[in-house]
């Protein structure tokens, strides 16, 4: 069975970028070598791995980034420390 994950980098400027991939390993170490000078992640390393959820369905795995990238900040940190209750009542900001 292949395995698909949502992953989550903090960034070195504190800025969190969120992913989806079938090799979690690999795609870890293209953000960390700078593999893509257009990349989100190229100009703000060093990256830290705060957080990965794995899926069996890749629709599933591609739905729950989409989610994620519209996250708040404080949203994704509560994620990130297994706040769970808190997701509800963390709505994304709007202007």
């Amino acid at each position: 069975m292949k395995v698909y994950f949502v992953y989550i980098l903090k960034c070195s400027d504190g800025t969190f970028y969120t992913g989806y991939t079938n090799d979690l390993l690999k795609r870890l170490g293209e953000h960390t070598l700078g593999r893509c000078p257009d990349n989100y992640t190229y100009a703000r390393r060093p990256l830290k791995l705060v957080f990965y959820s794995e899926f069996t369905n890749p629709s599933s795995a591609i739905d729950i980034e989409k989610q994620i990238n519209n996250w708040s900040q404080a949203k994704k940190t509560a994620l990130i420390n297994g706040q769970y209750d808190k997701l509800p009542n963390l709505a994304k900001k709007r202007f």
